[in-house]
């Protein structure tokens, strides 16, 4: 049977399993959440609750003997670079405020609180429903000039590294990624000693986080 871990039960984590759940048929779902009123009602012998922290949650149950198929992130964070952080230590890696000079080279970029930067083909609200089609914008159908993925994979900027880790489409405004994935991107990361850019990207949207190998 095929395992999908949700990270985050909230609005967008209850989407993406009620939207999930109809495409994967014999597909067992476990939602993580901090907060008991985010998880859903229901009896789906299919369908698990895990009251905890996302990131530790990862952090202690993520591993190459013990994984879903899919990980879905649905928390107001970077999850991909905070299990980084996580696993790595503050002895071994720090996060890095990334500067507003890198702003001319990205598509609508927006400052996180944390440090990160939020970057955007679109200059609108997307629908949470897109099914993001391969070369078009939903709402304005113009061409894509290129992924997001890619635009953050190809930066070329002094001092830093960057890796991106790609988020696929699996439903109508969900997206996730294999663990295989985590685990490459974690392997890579070990090896860099530069300064890093750490992005999880799908066509259109990412997120990047800066960090400081020690």
């Amino acid at each position: 049977m095929k395992e999908i871990w949700i990270i985050g039960s909230g609005r967008f984590g209850s989407l993406a399993y009620q939207r999930l759940s109809k495409i994967f048929k014999n597909t067992y779902f476990g939602l993580i959440d901090s907060v008991k009123k985010n998880f859903l009602e229901g009896n789906d012998r299919e369908l698990t609750f895990e009251q905890a922290d996302g990131i530790e949650f990862l952090k202690e149950n993520l591993s190459t003997s013990n994984c879903p198929d899919w990980i879905i992130p649905a928390v107001p964070l970077h999850l991909a670079a905070e299990w980084i952080l996580a696993r790595l230590g503050s002895r071994r890696i720090r996060r890095l405020n990334l500067p507003h000079e890198f702003d001319p080279l990205l598509p609508n970029p927006v400052h996180g609180t944390d440090g990160s930067i939020y970057v955007s083909h679109a200059d609108f609200l997307c629908p949470d429903d897109c099914v993001e089609p391969r070369n078009n914008c939903t709402m304005t159908r113009e061409k894509r000039k290129k992924n997001m993925f890619e635009v953050l994979g190809n930066l070329q900027l002094p001092s830093y590294g960057s890796l991106v880790i790609r988020s696929h489409q699996l439903g109508p405004g969900v997206g996730g990624y294999r663990p295989e994935q985590l685990f490459s991107l974690m392997n890579e990361v070990k090896k860099t000693a530069d300064n890093l850019l750490v992005s999880t990207a799908c066509r259109c949207h990412g997120v990047m986080t800066g960090f400081k190998r020690l």
